[in-house]
């Protein structure tokens, strides 16, 4: 049985849900408040987390920013709010998925199981032959080391979460290569992609914000047009 934790400040919405949910093999504990949803989620340890947007005390987008530095399980919006700013917002804050209260309940229910089964690949996938022997590696101005799993760009220290610092690890072993999404996906998660999987393009955005990259004119993890991304090795000089 898989575990999750709702924030819905509804309770008819989420009385309804949990329901629905509960008849197909999920535990859903309810929490209406905002505020008080982080310690729940870090208390109860639950296997996905399921987050209204409108909440009393503190919104979904706050907690989900404020919750991925902390926890690395599946993050979903299930929003009434049909806003494309906030469906690419939510996932540069490091949602998986953005759903809509509209949506079937059994599309919703084949999403979250989707989500469930591709963390569980992710946690349970040995370390890859990538990270031996354990070398860190240097492009001018940034340090990647494996070992304490740490980023350096000059001086400053930049926190990823561990699926970013994976997908920064796999395009710098194979820096001055394009690598195209289905390759990405399948090195780091053990799926193919199916064509409408943007989790590689949003982290790739996530990326190159944190180490200064620039969002119109990238040329640190340059895009390649409908080839794939590049690390450029010699684009940290500076």
């Amino acid at each position: 049985m898989n575990k999750i934790v709702f924030v819905e400040d509804d309770p008819e919405v989420g009385a309804l849900i949990a329901a629905w949910l509960g008849k197909h093999d999920f535990e859903v504990i309810i929490e209406t408040r905002g505020d008080r949803a982080e310690e729940i989620i870090l208390r109860e340890a639950p296997d996905l987390v399921l987050l209204d947007i409108m909440l009393p005390g503190k919104d979904g987008m706050t907690i989900c920013r404020d919750l991925r530095s902390q926890w690395q399980g599946p993050i979903v919006l299930l929003t009434s709010l049909d806003s494309d700013m906030n469906h690419i917002l939510s996932l540069e804050l490091g949602a998986n998925d953005y759903i809509l209260k509209t949506t079937p309940p059994a599309v919703l229910l084949a999403r979250l199981r989707l989500h469930l089964r591709q963390h569980i690949t992710t946690s349970s996938k040995p370390v890859t032959t990538a990270l031996t022997p354990h070398k860190t590696m240097r492009f001018g101005t940034l340090t990647i080391d494996p070992i304490n799993r740490q980023i350096l760009l000059g001086s400053d220290n930049i926190v990823l979460s561990t699926a970013d610092f994976d997908l920064l690890w796999e395009l710098a072993t194979h820096a001055g290569q394009i690598m195209d999404r289905d390759a990405l996906l399948k090195n780091l998660r053990g799926v193919s992609y199916d064509g409408m999987d943007r989790s590689v393009d949003v982290a790739i955005s996530r990326l190159r914000k944190k180490l200064q990259d620039s969002a119109t004119e990238p040329y640190r993890i340059k895009t390649v047009r409908n080839k794939g991304y590049l690390f450029a090795p010699h684009a940290w000089d500076n």
